[in-house]
């Protein structure tokens, strides 16, 4: 099992480029599903996530070609619509694969997905919005069954605000018959991106970014060249690992306008941060204040940013309340963090997170992706060194991690 090594008291500094976001990509490449013609997709991050979801598309006939951060998508020869316990087991985003199945074919089998041990994120919002475009829904021995001769455009409002949810929604719709408005819409930015990727296809999409999508559906999708968005929350991870380590870094290839309230929290805390257009500096103090925050839909701040910043609050002047208002088992890596030294107290959905002089290294051992990052930024300013185990976490959602660390100066290595 791979191990991450990590000696702390190193200072980052130096530029680095962001990559593709995951959480884009996935939902975008799942599009291809709905067109014959070839669609090429760039800035596609190399992740563990995307390798999987690629190889569930061949499985089911889809024609996949790679190179470097191009991808080129050939689903005119699709023949099994069918996404198996097997393919999906270790990823959520699998469920993607639902709605542009049914739109384009008629009829799909998917396994109900596996994914990170944060709590429970159902599919019963895609069924629901499928089944009010007409299709009949079965959920029988591990797997969503649904067929349909063709979607009917439907008033769809989500009984909570679901990414997913929403992006699959979307997806199916675009070949529906008649218009579809799907309210309580997520208005997430990778929300955006994939209904922009969706417009350079053919589609007729109105209203994403916000609460209210209306999506008038169309005979058929056609190819398209698209670039994926640029990572917020990597771009998150190591503005706070900076931040941590007292650093001054540049970050290209992304932008401010999909952070707001992380920027705001990390100003908040001390740091001086300047947005250019495609960029971002970071300049941190010698010691970070600590700020409280509260995790929600877009735009507040984000859940996937919860666990790096209990790591900056950690070694934060002053004490922080982080509650967490999205997934109701996502403070496992608080008990890492203690092991290390951190003072934090668990209440329910908030933690009580009170800034210690000095971190100590020690053996820890990740939980879920965003937490491996929080222990990497715990480890970073830790006195000794830090060993974090399951680091297979990380190679899910983060590109070139010790590559991208090490031209900061971090003193960062992995072991076998």
């Amino acid at each position: 099992m791979d191990k991450l090594l990590i000696a702390g008291g190193a200072r980052l500094s130096g530029e680095i480029a962001i990559s593709g976001a995951k959480n884009a990509a996935l939902p975008i490449l799942c599009s291809a599903l709905l067109t014959t013609e070839p669609v090429t997709f760039t800035n596609v991050p190399r992740l563990n996530d995307i390798g999987t979801l690629l190889r569930l598309l061949e499985q089911m006939g889809v024609k996949v070609t790679r190179d470097g951060d191009t991808v080129t998508l050939d689903a005119a020869g699709v023949n099994n619509p069918v996404a198996s316990y097997e393919m999906v087991k270790t990823m959520r985003a699998s469920i993607l694969v639902l709605g542009p199945l049914v739109a384009r074919f008629g009829e799909a089998r998917v396994s109900l997905p596996g994914g990170c041990a944060i709590g429970a994120r159902p599919v019963d919002q895609h069924i629901k919005g499928l089944q009010a475009m007409g299709a009949e829904v079965k959920v029988e021995h591990g797997y969503v069954h649904a067929k349909v001769p063709r979607l009917k455009g439907a008033r769809i409002f989500t009984d909570m605000v679901t990414v997913t949810g929403t992006e699959n929604l979307m997806m199916a719709a675009c070949l529906a018959d008649g218009e579809t408005v799907i309210e309580n819409a997520a208005r997430e930015p990778e929300v955006v991106d994939l209904a922009n990727c969706l417009v350079a296809m053919g589609a007729q999409i109105s209203g994403a970014g916000g609460d209210v999508i209306r999506i008038r559906g169309v005979q058929a999708l056609h190819g398209a060249t698209y670039r994926v968005m640029p990572d917020r929350i990597e771009t998150g991870t190591y503005l706070c690992a900076a931040a941590v380590t007292g650093g001054e870094v540049r970050l290209t290839q992304t932008s401010g306008s999909y952070l707001d309230a992380v920027i705001d929290k990390l100003m908040d805390a001390g740091c001086e941060i300047v947005t250019e257009r495609d960029a971002i500096r970071l300049t941190a103090p010698a010691r970070l204040n600590a700020v409280s925050l509260r995790t929600a839909p877009y735009p507040a701040f984000p859940t996937d940013m919860q666990a790096q910043f209990m790591a900056l609050n950690a070694v934060a002047e002053g004490t922080a309340v982080i509650r967490e208002t999205i997934f109701e088992n996502r403070f496992m890596h608080a008990v890492e963090l203690q092991r290390l030294g951190a003072d934090i107290k668990i209440d329910g959905n908030t933690a009580f997170v009170k800034g210690v002089a000095s971190l100590q290294g020690a053996t820890v051992m990740a939980t879920d992706l965003r937490a491996s990052a929080s222990l990497i930024i715990a480890g970073l300013v830790a006195e000794g060194e830090t060993t974090v185990e399951r680091i297979y976490h990380l190679d899910r959602g983060y590109e070139k991690l010790e590559a991208k660390l090490a031209a900061l100066g971090a003193n960062v290595r992995r072991l076998s």
